[in-house]
């Protein structure tokens, strides 16, 4: 049996920030990571940027010389199957045991499947395989159909149009993102996507994937050579909620230090519900940084160290020629204010007249 020390499950920016921190502060003590993706752990968010685009992307968290030297054990494509809390093990799908001193949590979200007739034609993009799988699909397809408009969907769509192929979009929505940024924000994001080359078909769910595209509950048939599935993502709360966790709304609840209900467990990144120092209250963060900086805060408390999770939560995203940049708490908000610049606009959201959040929006010169 592997020597206790510091484990995390999960080896995306959560898991790999907490177990990098942790080693900084203790050379000596075991630090290793299990992650059920095979691969070396990397950057999801230029999956759907660069990478589909078929331009340059800086993937690899770190080299695998970099975990070899710094005495981090990956231990890859293995599935954690459960949390013992009483002997402090983590017990995997093969029957192997990994003893803890300090757990980290930190096993992200999963796909929302597309529950259609045909579905399993259609490709998903969550992984760096599935990406591969994309790009290469693409290559040999003149056309495609994105079904989510979603910042991933909206992403992908503007990606394999900037490839060359005829690119629709097609969500149950009216406008892409209007539930999170309002109608206002979701008309200009359809004219980004058109000015990227995709065409968006809003309030048209999908009824069917097909060996040609996809049918519509209006039974409308849009072709393509290749169809991809967006349609979201949920936290992967199973292993704490089955380990006795505290959770609340499917994620497990945490302190500003990253500690869950139980000793010795902490958690971080999109699976939780964290107390924010600056908030004041427990905010649901769902984004690459966030889980960054949660994990840092998880690994120097597993260590000893004093540190809270005080920054505000956000994220980018680029279409086409456009990127977006929120800042907020992610609250219901009752305002939305529009202010027009000369190469975009800046959203501003308000709640019971206190501002809770900013998007900006800024179109590459030359565009």
């Amino acid at each position: 049996m592997a020597a206790p020390g510091f484990l995390a499950i999960g080896g995306g920016p959560a898991g790999v920030s907490a177990a990098e921190t942790f080693r900084a502060r203790h050379r000596h003590i075991p630090v290793r990571i299990l992650s059920a993706d095979p691969a070396l752990p990397y950057a999801k968010p230029p999956l759907s940027k660069q990478f589909l685009c078929g331009q340059p992307a800086e993937l690899d968290l770190h080299s695998a010389g970099w975990f070899e030297r710094n005495g981090i054990e990956l231990v890859l494509g293995v599935t954690a199957e459960r949390i013992d809390t009483a002997t402090q093990e983590v017990v995997t799908a093969g029957g192997a045991r990994y003893p803890y001193w300090h757990l980290v949590l930190a096993s992200g979200s999963r796909a929302v499947p597309l529950t259609v007739p045909g579905a399993d034609k259609a490709l998903p993009l969550r992984s760096f395989a599935d990406a591969v799988a994309l790009r290469m699909a693409a290559r040999h397809a003149e056309s495609a159909v994105v079904v989510g408009a979603g910042l991933i969907g909206c992403e992908a769509a503007a990606c394999l149009s900037a490839t060359g192929l005829h690119t629709v979009l097609v969500a149950p929505e009216p406008v892409p993102l209007a539930r999170r940024f309002g109608e206002d924000v979701g008309e200009r994001v359809v004219k980004m996507l058109s000015g990227a080359g995709v065409r968006f078909t809003g309030a048209a769910p999908v009824a069917e994937v097909t060996d040609s595209g996809v049918l519509l509950d209006s039974g409308e048939r849009i072709d393509g050579d290749l169809v991809v599935a967006a349609t979201g993502v949920r936290p992967d709360s199973r292993l704490a909620q089955e380990a006795g966790l505290e959770m609340s709304r499917g994620r497990v609840v945490v302190d500003e230090h990253m500690r869950t209900s139980v000793h010795n467990v902490f958690a971080a990144g999109d699976i939780t519900l964290a107390h924010n120092v600056t908030a004041g209250r427990a905010v649901a963060a769902e984004h690459w940084r966030d889980a960054a900086q949660q994990g840092l805060v998880a690994g120097l408390t597993a260590a000893g160290y004093s540190a809270a999770w005080d920054m505000m939560p956000g994220f980018s995203c680029t279409i086409g020629a456009v990127t977006m940049r929120y800042r907020g708490w992610g609250d219901v908000w009752d305002s939305c204010r529009i202010t027009e610049r000369r190469h975009g606009f800046t959203a501003t959201y308000t709640r019971l007249g206190d501002e809770v959040a900013t998007l900006s929006a800024t179109t590459s010169p030359g565009a």
